[in-house]
């Protein structure tokens, strides 16, 4: 299925070449209402681009301008990773990750996968789990006591699954069977 790509591309020039006339907009909101309104706007021109040619212009437009507002340098700029904590997990497919903390930013990780290291702000969770993302990438790392699991939020899809750092991965040590000992026969 092939899809018209010079159309789109001119919405992206037509949006790039307007973010000057509605940053002023944008900057207007109160900051903690951006992303949120952001998200639902950008939606809602998803939606929008569905139902026509000239709809689907404007709200290709839109969602670019939004983004652009939403865009934050600090995800696509690759961290400094000195001075840190490495954690090295081996997945499955003889996929590898690495986690770098440090202990004056416990707000945020860098995470190598593949070729590239990441920096990923934790989200808070209900559940205990430790949930760091990257929206710029659509980078969802997901650390629990037993694994780690690696997510890719744009394609809806697992990067790596089955983490395991060095403590995770040793065996658990057996537990002996506990026999109970027959009580003495009486000898008479």
């Amino acid at each position: 299925m092939a899809t018209p790509l010079p159309p789109f591309l001119a919405a992206c020039a037509f949006a790039l070449a307007s973010i000057g006339l509605c940053a002023n907009a944008a900057a207007a909101a109160p900051a903690k209402d951006v992303p949120k309104a952001a998200a639902k706007s950008a939606t809602k021109a998803k939606a929008k681009a569905k139902t026509g040619a000239k709809a689907s212009k404007a709200a290709a437009a839109e969602a670019t301008v939004r983004a652009a507002a939403l865009y934050d340098a600090a995800e696509e700029a690759e961290p400094d990773v000195t001075d840190t904590v490495t954690t090295e997990y081996a997945c499955e497919l003889n996929n590898k990750v690495t986690i770098y903390t440090n202990e004056t930013d416990p707000a945020n990780i860098a995470l190598r996968w593949k070729k590239r290291v990441h920096r990923l702000a934790r989200v808070g969770t209900t559940t205990g789990a430790q949930r760091f993302e990257n929206a710029y990438w659509g980078l969802i790392w997901i650390g629990i006591p037993s694994k780690g699991l690696l997510l890719d939020s744009r394609l809806n899809r697992q990067l790596a699954n089955e983490c395991k750092n060095a403590k995770q991965a040793e065996p658990l040590e057996p537990i002996e069977p506990v026999t109970a000992a027959l009580p003495e026969e009486k000898k008479s």
